[in-house]
């Protein structure tokens, strides 16, 4: 028999002591340093607005403008381009999150992992200034986004490990749910400051040869270093686990010995891991191509792209705090569920409705933005009572890396549709099929009962 309401586990293998809100907040305050990358220089602006436009495709292409097949099969190379790009830092970040993580938690150095992945994140920003609007360029922006992307993924594994210095047993959901907060209000914050500066005209600033976006993107290094580096003023040093290090390659005979353990004590577990790994990546799709999809496929102009990126982080941040609710009183397995089931009939209705115009992006493009929040949060609250007691902090170390086993799902398949079908648009049957395998995956999780 299964069921979702499942008992929570009786401790998170957290200290049970007192923690001052400053520490809580400085922690807090590095999703919200680092999301602009995210919502920024990923997904409304600097690649959907920039690189994936006229600027880097043949100029006797791009005068031919929206309409001519040329034009749309140069736009489709060029998202296909951006997203081939993301599924090699994909699959760096798989091969590279789990051990090194696994050293950063042997040897009590977290917060030392995640002061490199910050810097070298600060620098990947820094280096965008370069790309200029040039074809010869597109090979640069892209580089420094998928590399940039490895630093930020990297350094969240250590992040969210770090959630044990400044919680107790008694509000670890509350002050994880203050990061995803921060997070999403960062990008809304940093959206809104584009248009302002846009709606100003950069205060008279020499905006050609993508001089405006390539200041976004130094904009968005010095806000990652203005707000990040509280935490590692203020956040203690995590401690070593007390296992014996080993080599790089031998971690991860490590890890899989661990894997093996836990399908053997705690199998339900596992599957759980295997599902969200999954579907977290459709999750990441929908932020990483959504842009894209709104300025290629359905033409929305730069302003509009950055109005529907507020509206999906507002969307998102208010979703994910009232869903709490919904988790205590049908259970986190149900809320997974439904969200991801909705989430793919409203990635279908945004590729085959298309004819319809842009109406249909802002309503069921919303709808996705909807369940983001939720599913994350929710998978958080199920992991916490499917863990087997006493090992949660083991558990939660491989959510935090194997959920990167499968980072590259969702950019392969944007790209690979795309690639078979010359169209943009149908780069979001891909990561809807991300999203339905993880649904699927998730159908076969039970649940012990009470």
């Amino acid at each position: 028999m299964t069921s979702d309401a499942t008992t929570p586990s009786p401790s998170l293998d957290l200290a049970d002591r007192p923690v001052s809100r400053g520490r809580v907040l400085a922690w807090a305050l590095w999703d919200w340093a680092t999301q602009p990358f995210n919502s920024v220089i990923i997904t409304f602006v600097f690649a959907a607005l920039y690189l994936v436009g006229d600027d880097f495709m043949d100029p006797e292409i791009a005068k031919l403008g929206e309409g001519n097949a040329a034009y749309e099969l140069a736009l489709a190379s060029l998202s296909s381009g951006f997203g081939a790009a993301m599924t090699v830092a994909g699959i760096i970040v798989a091969v590279l999150a789990p051990v090194l993580g696994q050293r950063a938690d042997t040897a009590g150095r977290r917060k030392l992992w995640l002061g490199w992945m910050t810097g070298l994140l600060v620098l990947s920003m820094l280096g965008l200034a370069f790309v200029q609007a040039a074809p010869p360029y597109f090979v640069l922006g892209v580089g420094l986004i998928a590399i940039g992307s490895i630093f930020s993924e990297i350094g969240g594994v250590n992040y969210n490990a770090l959630i044990t210095q400044v919680s107790t047993p008694a509000n670890v959901g509350r002050v994880s749910g203050l990061g995803w907060g921060f997070g999403y209000t960062g990008g809304i914050v940093a959206l809104v400051l584009v248009v302002v500066a846009q709606s100003a005209d950069w205060f008279g600033l020499d905006t050609s040869n993508g001089m405006a976006y390539r200041l976004i993107a130094v904009g968005c290094a010095v806000w990652c270093l203005a707000f990040a580096w509280p935490l590692f003023r203020w956040v203690p040093e995590s401690t070593a686990t007390g296992r014996e290090p080993v080599s790089f390659v031998a971690g991860y005979a490590r890890l899989w010995r661990d894997l093996v353990r836990l399908w053997h004590d705690s199998r339900a577990t596992l599957w759980f891991l295997v599902a969200s790994a999954i579907y977290r990546d459709g999750l990441a799709g929908v932020f990483t191509f959504g842009a894209i999809i709104a300025s290629v496929a359905y033409g929305f102009s730069g302003d509009q792209v950055i109005y529907f990126g507020v509206a999906a982080n507002l969307v998102a941040g208010v979703a994910t705090m009232l869903s709490g609710f919904v988790d205590d009183r049908f259970g986190p397995r149900r809320l997974i569920l439904w969200s991801l089931a909705l989430m793919v009939v409203s990635g279908l209705a945004v590729a085959v409705l298309h004819p319809l115009g842009p109406v249909v992006f802002w309503v069921a493009g919303l709808v996705l933005c909807l369940f983001v929040g939720p599913v994350q949060s929710a998978s958080r609250s199920l992991l916490a009572r499917v863990s087997p007691p006493g090992k949660q902090g083991e558990i939660f170390g491989l959510y935090a890396t194997t959920g990167r086993a499968v980072s590259f799902l969702a950019p392969l398949m944007w790209t690979l549709t795309i690639a078979l079908t010359g169209a943009t648009i149908w780069g979001v049957v891909g990561i809807v099929v991300v999203l339905a395998l993880g649904l699927g995956a998730m159908l076969l999780v039970k649940l012990p009962t009470r």
